[in-house]
């Protein structure tokens, strides 16, 4: 094991036990003195913990209180405790799980994610229409999918401790998405000219609360809980992405947004509700149009602060692609974009939205010409010190995921964003450290005392100093 996963994993394991005597003080960070400050510090903050705690579980969520989380303010809290989220994407666990012999690598995936200190994972809870489908057609249902497959993905993820993004459907076509609808809405005789009309008619808007409907009393056979009460389930997301291009006001993919949220929590009032957006600003907030990528991102029918306004929302999405927004090449401009794009939106979940907003997407690809793993550091380092920014003063920037973790033996599936931890041991020092520093937050924060008080905290050096 590294020296910085194995600091960090110790560290935050004698934290939780308490027993600072057992830490050695030659790795560097900080002096004997400095040291001792820093665990009487975080000993001060933390709730009584039992030395059988795990070297992340420091956020109060033990083996009997796998609790809903839930958001208070621009926060999300777990038992009224805070919870800041280090997580990931991997979008085929459904499909992977459907086949015997590829189920493995869900275990692995969450296995490995686990040891890293990741504790949310995104992913599909749609297949519409294609190999392996879950939907084969407008409310009709493979059983071994459900079964077999996202059954099995929920359950997994409960024994690791990592809690599930559900995405209920794509703006793409990988795995059918509004395309899907459209086609089997075409098959009935509907007189339907675009992929976009899966926003605005009825009888696909009725295909997609179907699904809904199907997913959330879903009773999992291997856990024996609905969907709708489990825990293990962070969020809802609405869509992958959505974009309704053919209607650059955005009234269209509004109207629907405000249709399904409302609809959502009518059937499921305890989970929490996204829409799956990237971000981008539109008609609404013209001086905000600033911050976009590019001209093209204010015409493809999202909204950023105007969506997230809809009753039912809890709370935002944005993604990060500097690589395909900006430049496909590699360059500084990219770590500079990223900043201000995230410091924008976490300004805007504060002052406009009063929600915690998640960087739900972010990666860079090893296809993009002059990558270098360097670079891909360099970037996951800028997502994460401006979370902390924020973190520390208790702002809005609640979290990021990465996209996106692979285990071994996936490379046909990778996409150039995929991170293979065993293979990329500089990459998981940074995932590692930065949840040990969201672990320490989620025990040390109180709503009482935010990170925002005056008084100099000691911990300075841990949540900011990169090398250990």
């Amino acid at each position: 094991m590294c020296l910085s996963i194995y600091l960090c994993l110790l560290l935050t394991s004698a934290i939780a036990s308490k027993r600072c005597s057992d830490l050695e003080v030659s790795f560097g960070v900080m002096d004997g003195d400095q040291w001792d400050t820093t665990v009487e510090e975080v000993d001060n903050h933390l709730p009584s913990s039992s030395s059988s705690q795990g070297a992340y579980e420091l956020n109060g969520v033990g083996e009997d209180e796998w609790q809903m989380v839930a958001r208070k303010g621009n926060q999300f809290v777990i038992n009224d405790q805070p919870f800041y989220v280090n997580g990931f994407n991997t979008y085929w666990l459904m499909v992977f799980a459907a086949d015997q012999s590829t189920r493995g690598k869900i275990t692995e995936v969450f296995q490995q994610a686990s040891s890293v200190g990741l504790t949310v994972c995104r992913t599909w809870a749609f297949n519409d229409g294609q190999w392996r489908a879950l939907q084969k057609s407008p409310g009709v249902y493979d059983e071994d999918v459900f079964k077999l497959a996202l059954d099995f993905v929920v359950s997994e993820a409960k024994k690791y401790k990592i809690r599930l993004i559900l995405s209920l459907t794509n703006n793409w076509d990988a795995y059918g998405g509004k395309a899907q609808y459209v086609k089997w809405g075409k098959a009935t005789g509907l007189n339907l000219t675009s992929d976009d009309d899966f926003f605005s008619h009825p009888t696909l808007r009725s295909y997609y609360k179907a699904h809904v409907k199907a997913v959330l009393n879903r009773v999992n056979t291997l856990t024996n809980i609905t969907y709708k009460d489990d825990p293990t389930i962070f969020a809802w997301e609405l869509m992958n992405e959505p974009r309704c291009t053919s209607d650059p006001s955005g009234d269209k993919l509004q109207s629907w947004i405000t249709d399904m949220a409302v609809y959502v929590k009518s059937m499921d009032a305890k989970h929490l509700v996204e829409i799956g957006l990237e971000g981008f600003y539109g008609p609404s907030a013209p001086d905000r149009a600033q911050f976009n990528p590019n001209s093209y991102a204010t015409q493809v029918g999202t909204d950023f602060i105007r969506n997230h306004q809809v009753l039912g929302v809890d709370f935002a999405s944005v993604h990060i692609y500097a690589d395909s927004w900006i430049s496909q090449t590699i360059s500084d401009s990219h770590i500079q974009f990223i900043k201000s794009w995230m410091e924008a939106h976490i300004e805007d979940a504060e002052r406009y939205l009063g929600m915690p907003v998640v960087f739900a997407e972010f990666g860079v690809s090893s296809k993009d010409p002059g990558y270098n793993s360097s670079f891909r550091d360099t970037m996951i380092n800028t997502v994460y010190k401006t979370l902390l920014n924020s973190t520390k003063r208790g702002g809005s920037g609640a979290g990021s995921l990465l996209w996106q973790i692979f285990p071994d033996g996936t490379d046909y599936m990778d996409d150039g964003y995929a991170i293979v931890l065993s293979k990329s041991p500089s990459t998981s020092n940074i995932i590692s450290l930065h949840s040990a520093r969201v672990a320490i937050f989620n025990s040390m924060c109180s709503w009482k005392c935010k990170w925002g008080c005056k008084k100099k905290n000691p911990l300075e050096a841990f949540f900011y100093h990169d090398d250990l």
